[in-house]
């Protein structure tokens, strides 16, 4: 259970905590962890400022040939550092562990160089940005990028929903128009007949009127 001559037992990467500074906001770095070897490699992260960075995971147990992200949170900052340099560090110590062991299971000395384990050491330092001269994080514009495609996606069939939900209302009105039209002509015709009829009655009943009269005047 030992590693290859030369080789580290772990790789991280980036070498360095890159932060985007900004007053009252937080800000995190992940740190992504190799474990080069064919052995179960425990590892463990300290800093110089506990209170000002939040660490999660700080310790695990990474397989072989395995990796893990590390987020390094730097709290909100009330105030900007001289110069806006930073002298915090962080050590990330790793060392080979038994198999299947687990991280709330290792030992207190685990870490410990006195215990005569083989302890690697990694020292990070940190930097801090301002948010104008920030280099995006090429995975995280990816993903961004990749979001605002979605989201422009979305919008477009929303988009389109919207306008064939229009063409249907559109339509559905354009049907009731037509079915009061057809309505209105039906009845228009019907009081047409109605009252055509009752002048042709009217017209007949004069006529025989006007008839009877004729017939029944005495001659001369």
């Amino acid at each position: 259970m030992t590693a290859a001559v030369g080789t580290q037992l772990i790789s991280v990467h980036p070498e360095e905590l890159r932060f985007q500074f900004e007053l009252e906001k937080q800000s995190f770095c992940d740190l992504k962890v190799v474990n080069n070897t064919e052995n179960h490699v425990a590892f463990k992260v300290k800093t110089t400022s506990p209170k000002k960075y939040f660490v999660r995971p700080n310790t695990g147990v990474i397989q072989p040939w395995d990796a893990c992200v590390i987020r390094v949170t730097l709290q909100a900052q009330r105030e900007y550092p001289p110069d806006m340099q930073c002298k915090d560090k962080f050590l990330l110590q790793s060392t080979i562990v038994t198999p299947n062991g687990d991280v709330d299971e290792l030992p207190p000395d685990t870490f410990n160089k006195d215990s005569g384990k083989q302890i690697e050491e990694c020292k990070l330092k940190v930097l801090y940005v301002s948010p104008s001269s920030a280099v995006p994080n090429t995975e995280d514009e990816a993903l961004r990028s990749s979001t605002r495609s979605l989201d422009g996606n979305s919008a477009v069939q929303r988009v389109k929903e919207e306008r064939d939900a229009a063409i249907r209302q559109k339509q559905l009105l354009q049907q009731e128009l037509d079915t009061l039209k057809r309505r209105r002509y039906r009845k228009g015709n019907a009081g047409f007949s109605f009252t055509f009829a009752i002048f042709v009655g009217f017209i007949g009943i004069m006529v025989g009127f006007l008839l009877n009269l004729l017939l029944s005047s005495p001659t001369t």
